[in-house]
């Protein structure tokens, strides 16, 4: 039968409880959050002569979580106004609810029994085909199902979500032997097009895939750092970035997640295998009980392996000696092999100078790396059926770059595998038959199709219609043109998309004349042009370095003509003839908002941060933003006759000159940077492809692009309104004198000028004198060290 999921109901409202009713919020299902009855009263429930029979304080545990989620940062909830699709309850009077929900999530406290006695509470209450699943990081799904019927075993699985839920993409979903393969299809279906996740499918064995290797992982790195003599500081160094991991490292993530929470999980895994090596290394050593047992557990505790002290230079991160169990000044790892890899573009490059070398880092390295590969290759068959899952979920749970099996791609696997037998390490007997069979890849590329090792034969990886990969387009030769900063890419059925790959993809002039050529292609052979990548972020900006060099040049001639191409740039998106659908995600800041707002539709990742943020540099917005925002509010009124022109400028003003940044795609929708017909994708891996569809959807209802409009400005009148509240900032201290000027070069803009209040003026108006004062910003000295300042430091300068 067909399953769908209209509401849900989650059993427990603590971090983990809350964080999935938010996500299910997020995507507009509406959710009934259970949690215990209090047993007793709060001071202030007695001041307001309350009972305990009082609903307020029976639901009070649940409704107190519910409003915490308001607080957290990061965020749990895309836009605040989602908390009201949460409805507090509690598991004594309001069980008859779960008759209307579709699924029941179990999140309580990680103990077998307490589990066992929540599902038991809750089967009378499940309705017909109702799913319902345990949220857990390691409980045997199968014993917790101990007792239950049929009909319940049937609908009932594993759903485990990693922390926080809405941020990060795995989740791993664990069948038993008695749940409807119907079922599990589509919860994975639903995992993935619904709540947006990366799915994998788990069996059930002691902490599932990702905190299986994950906690190994971890494991082996402190057990390399006591024998190596290393210190805490000097493994993060090494553990992060510099080998496709997480800036957390190792340690860093330990003091987030918390100690307390690993113990559990390494102890888990202690207690529910039977090999006694594998038993032996998920033991916590004595320094690190020793901490569980102190509280140090990480920065819920104020400290953990790290501590921030205040000292005479101000604050301070300190690491823990954990030989004297005391706090010193952090150290890093100085080994030439960090330093040569630095250079390396590609991360199979930068790991193969580390692991390779012979000083201290690759000596740590390698003897972590080969570890962690031969526990995943000896996993094999026990936690997931192919390399793939295991893989993935490491790359979705734990933010690898790349998961165990490409990392040993990108080592070479010949060559590691000699080497570990010459320290006569066991290989798992399945990769020496794939090796003596010629197979020394586990992983293989032809023609933009992936292949897979799986029983020593290779197996293609699962194609989805809706995952494009411009990678794999690109190895089709399906490039139409390209120079150093972009590409023009055929993404089928008529479309053609445009990829920004510039440093950063920051926007210089490669990106602007292959635009132009985007256009002109389009307009001949295409339906429609997207503008998306598949980078980090969608892209930061223009380039702040040439731009900077050109201000201390004094070239104003060619930063007009800069500025003049960029605003061209935007016109040509607003006025192409044939759909342009921008596709951001991440961060899009600046000229990457700029490149979106005139887009006939934007089609955003649900995790995307957008704003024009120019005056964190001392400027403002140059190729048209100003104008876009104005034009977006405008065409929001429906009564153009009896608009406030002034309340949309301050609107306008506040959103450019205060820098917001949205925290969500749908926060973005507050700001106007999306509009209500533009679309949000929840799944970043299908944005591709929706963008496409949107392409094709306009230009089947017979898209025409916009007529050029003109726009009434409030002039010199409505100038005096901005400055009047920036002049107040600026008095109270809140702003500096720059700042004020900034302000003021904003205000001129947004308001055309000196015009009279009520004057008509078209857009290349606005252009020119929001030109003009990006120019006059360009020359200021305060601007100068501003932009400096961004590009040494990553953050803004107050001057």
């Amino acid at each position: 039968m067909g399953y769908r999921i209209n509401k849900a109901a989650v059993i427990g409202s603590g971090v983990m409880g809350a964080g999935i009713a938010a996500h299910l919020a997020n995507v507009g299902i509406p959710v009934y959050m259970f949690d215990i009855v209090p047993q007793s009263l709060t001071e202030e429930e007695q001041r307001k002569g309350l009972t305990l029979e009082d609903k307020v304080v029976r639901n009070r545990i649940a409704e107190q979580n519910r409003q915490k989620l308001l607080k957290q940062k990061p965020a749990p909830l895309y836009d605040k106004s989602r908390i009201e699709l949460i409805t507090a309850c509690n598991l004594e009077d309001d069980l008859d609810k779960l008759k209307e929900v579709d699924w029941i999530v179990e999140v309580v406290v990680e103990r077998l029994d307490v589990k066992q006695q929540v599902l038991a509470k809750i089967e009378p209450y499940r309705k017909e085909n109702a799913i319902v699943s345990t949220n857990t990081s390691g409980i045997s799904v199968e014993a917790m199902s101990e007792g239950r019927s049929e009909a319940f075993l049937r609908h009932f699985l594993g759903t485990h979500f990693f922390n926080p839920p809405r941020y990060l993409k795995l989740l791993e979903v664990i069948p038993t032997a008695k749940t409807d393969s119907e079922v599990v299809q589509f919860m994975k279906e639903f995992g993935e097009k619904v709540l947006g996740k990366g799915v994998v499918l788990a069996k059930d064995t002691p902490n599932f895939i990702a905190n299986r290797i994950g906690c190994y992982g971890l494991m082996v790195i402190v057990d390399e750092m006591v024998k190596g003599g290393y210190s805490v500081g000097e493994v993060d160094s090494v553990t992060g970035p510099a080998i496709g991991r997480p800036k957390s490292a190792t340690f860093r993530t330990l003091d987030v997640v918390g100690l307390d929470t690993f113990a559990h999980v390494a102890h888990n895994v202690r207690e529910n295998v039977s090999d006694p090596t594998e038993q032996d290394v998920f033991k916590l050593p004595d320094f690190m009980q020793h901490m569980v047992n102190k509280g140090w557990i990480g920065s819920k505790a104020g400290q953990g392996f790290f501590k921030k002290v205040k000292g005479d230079k101000g604050s301070e991160i300190l690491e823990l000696d954990y030989n004297t169990m005391e706090y010193v000044p952090r150290k890093k790892l100085n080994a030439p092999s960090l330093q040569q890899s630095k250079g390396k573009k590609d991360l199979a490059e930068k790991i193969r100078t580390i692991v390779y070398a012979k000083d201290r880092a690759g000596k740590l390295v390698w003897n972590i790396m080969k570890r962690v590969l031969l526990y995943s290759a000896d996993k094999l068959g026990e936690i997931a059926d192919d390399i793939v899952s295991i893989d993935q979920a490491m790359k979705w749970g734990f933010g690898w770059e790349m998961g165990p099996f490409e990392t040993w791609d990108a080592i070479g696997l010949q060559q590691s595998v000699a080497r570990m037998e010459e320290e006569g390490e066991q290989v798992p007997d399945w990769i020496k038959t794939m090796l003596a069979k010629g197979k020394t890849f586990f992983y293989n590329r032809e023609q933009g199709k992936t292949f897979y090792i799986s029983h020593g034969e290779y197996k293609q990886v699962e194609e989805r219609p809706e995952e494009i990969s411009l990678v794999a387009l690109k190895e089709q030769g399906k490039v139409i043109k390209q120079n150093a900063g972009a590409s023009l890419i055929d993404i089928g059925d008529g479309v053609a998309l445009l990829e920004f790959h510039s440093p950063n993809n920051a926007i210089g002039a490669d990106i602007i004349h292959m635009l132009h050529f985007s256009l002109d292609e389009v307009a001949r052979n295409y339906e429609g042009l997207v503008i998306g990548n598949q980078g980090k972020n969608f892209c930061v900006g223009a380039n702040l370095m040439l731009l900077l060099m050109e201000a201390q040049e004094m070239n104003w001639p060619e930063i007009d003509f800069m500025v003049r191409q960029f605003q061209q740039a935007t016109m040509a998106i607003r006025y192409s003839e044939k759909p342009v659908v921008a596709a951001p995600f991440a961060m899009t800041l600046g000229g990457g908002t700029e490149f979106c707002l005139p887009a006939a539709r934007i089609q955003a990742a649900a995790e995307t941060y957008m704003g024009l943020v120019e005056v964190g540099v001392g400027l403002i917005p140059g190729g048209g933003g100003n104008k876009e925002v104005l034009l977006r509010l405008y065409d929001s009124v429906p009564d153009k006759a009896n608009v406030d022109l002034q309340q949309l400028v301050n609107l306008a003003f506040e959103t450019i000159a205060m820098a917001k940044v949205s925290t969500s795609a749908e926060e973005a929708r507050q700001y106007q940077f999306i509009r209500p017909q533009d679309g949000i994708s929840i799944n970043q891996s299908f944005l591709i492809y929706d963008a496409k569809q949107k392409v094709l959807e306009l230009a089947r209802a017979g898209y025409r692009a916009p007529q050029p409009q003109k726009i009434p400005v409030v002039g010199q009148e409505g100038k005096a309104v901005l400055l009047l509240g920036a002049y107040t900032f600026k008095k109270g201290g809140q702003i500096s004198d720059h700042d004020y000027k900034i302000a003021e070069k904003l205000a001129h803009v947004l308001c055309g000028g000196n015009l009279p209040q009520g004057t008509l003026v078209d857009e290349q108006y606005l252009l020119d004198v929001e030109r003009e004062a990006f120019l006059s910003l360009c020359g200021e000295p305060k601007t100068q060290q501003r932009m400096q300042y961004m590009l040494t430091k990553g953050k803004p300068l107050r001057n």
